[in-house]
């Protein structure tokens, strides 16, 4: 059977109303970056068409060559402005950054990836796939809650996590805020999506790293 990551690890775990810490492992992701508003851009949309065909390769050769069948991951997103009030409260879609992820399987090697191009090479939009680039992510400690409802409606959640619970418990925000869309929001309605709202942190007595992100 199909191993389904969503339903049995523990970073997928969050309730609605309430915030959690946990470790997250460093992980490996297929990622496409861009910026702009994404209900409109044509670059998120790109971005998008890149992604699933290469990860739905990766995992066809991963069952046909290796044996281990799996369940893509849910679509992740880390979000970012120059001023974080454009996301957080503003909501200023122009100015936001954006990298939109799918989880690597770690048995998946570099010349498994490579043997996945190929295979969606020659394919329509198979052009954007080349802006695909793999990326470690190790976030480590994080807070994270569950919001169900529209992605627009997200700005008291945020504001409940980063004003109340993280200063609360003595930490500071590091790192990018991180999104997973549980629900597919082309087939859910808005007041039914389910997204997990990450945020990397340390303690605030923490001396700070200076190594790259």
């Amino acid at each position: 059977m199909a191993t389904d990551a969503e339903k049995t690890l523990d970073r997928y775990r969050a309730r609605r109303g309430e915030v959690r810490l946990l470790e997250v492992p460093p992980l490996r992701y297929l990622a496409a970056d861009g910026r702009g508003d994404p209900d409109s851009s044509p670059e998120y949309a790109t971005a998008l068409q890149a992604l699933y065909p290469l990860a739905h390769a990766v995992r066809s050769f991963s069952k046909r060559e290796l044996g281990r069948d799996y369940v893509v991951p849910p679509l992740e997103g880390l979000w970012w402005a120059e001023d974080m009030a454009a996301f957080t409260t503003g909501r200023d879609k122009s100015a936001w950054s954006w990298t939109l992820m799918l989880v690597l399987p770690d048995w998946i090697g570099a010349e498994h990836l490579q043997a996945a191009r190929t295979a969606v090479a020659g394919r329509r939009g198979a052009a954007a796939v080349d802006r695909v680039r793999v990326e470690v992510l190790e976030e480590g400690l994080c807070a994270q809650t569950l919001h169900v409802g529209a992605f627009d409606d997200e700005g008291p959640v945020l504001a409940e996590l980063h004003e109340r619970f993280v200063p609360e418990h003595g930490l500071v925000v590091t790192g990018r805020h991180h999104e997973v869309y549980f629900s597919d929001a082309r087939r859910t309605a808005p007041a039914k999506r389910r997204t997990l709202l990450r945020q990397p942190v340390r303690p605030a007595a923490a001396p700070v790293s200076f190594r790259g992100e």
